[in-house]
């Protein structure tokens, strides 16, 4: 209670919150808002925003901007989360392994790991999408599967602090495996900055996300914000309002994700529980 009620006095992970809480509203409520399909043609091409009753206006073939924005906070979201989650599992278990065994199994470990970051994230991404045929899944497990280095390492370093302290021997003298010391003494102490570098890691992925669908490599059953500036970006000095809506909507997505992790981060650093205790 006292972690809820210091991060609830966060002024920029308040904000992020609220944000955050209005996007996962939007996207519930998406098909209330527009019961009509974001794909289908619901007014003239490059109607202006306001006009017709297209909220932010209508795209190249007529359809709603607004149902289109409201829609891909669905997909965003979704994808983001997911892929995020992915990537946690991916790192949580190579760098648990990695750093309680130590070794020559640290050492195969964190040289695979840095194999992965000498290669840029967007560029293994894009090989991934366009390897296989892009759809939802492919596109959640390719970015969980270039997200996970950095959880990986992190998770490295906070079981080599961990797995020489006291509870931890007292555990290993008591003979209790190394799957319920690993899951119920260390894990449970290194969760903390785990969670935080994973919310942000939802940021990562929805950028990650629109910027394969802004170039043709995203689900094409699915309207997300990414293939929307990509529809837009030819006919952006006529139609600025089918671009500049969706990139708000990543703006404002991803600037509320990070303030809302690093008021996470701010809340659960041990240095702020030790003076609050």
């Amino acid at each position: 209670m006292d972690t809820v009620r210091a991060f609830l006095r966060h002024p920029s992970g308040m904000i992020g919150l609220v944000l955050l809480l209005v996007i996962v509203i939007v996207a519930i409520i998406a098909p209330k808002l527009f019961p009509v399909s974001p794909w289908e043609m619901v007014g003239a091409p490059f109607t202006p925003p306001g006009e017709d009753g297209l909220w932010l206006g209508g795209d190249t073939l007529g359809r709603d901007v607004a149902a289109g924005v409201a829609h891909g906070a669905r997909v965003s979201l979704l994808i983001g989360i997911a892929s995020a989650l992915a990537a946690m599992a991916i790192g949580v278990v190579i760098g648990a392994m990695s750093g309680y065994f130590g070794g020559k199994v640290d050492l195969v470990l964190m040289r695979m790991t840095e194999l992965f970051q000498t290669i840029p994230a967007f560029v293994l991404a894009i090989l991934l999408v366009a390897t296989f045929n892009p759809s939802l899944l492919t596109i959640i497990l390719t970015i969980g599967a270039v997200s996970w280095p950095p959880l990986a390492r992190l998770t490295r370093a906070e079981f080599l602090r961990l797995r020489h302290r006291e509870f931890v021997e007292a555990a290993l003298c008591q003979g209790e495996r190394t799957w319920r010391i690993v899951l119920g003494h260390i894990l449970p102490n290194a969760i903390s900055p785990i969670l935080v570098v994973t919310s942000l890691t939802v940021a990562t992925a929805i950028l990650l996300e629109s910027a394969l669908s802004f170039m043709g490599l995203g689900d094409p059953n699915l309207m997300s914000w990414g293939f929307m500036i990509g529809a837009g970006r030819t006919v952006i000095r006529n139609a600025w309002w089918m671009s500049v809506f969706p990139g708000l909507a990543i703006l404002i997505t991803v600037l509320a994700i990070n303030l809302f992790g690093e008021g996470l981060s701010d809340v659960l650093n041990p240095r702020v529980l030790r003076r609050r205790s």
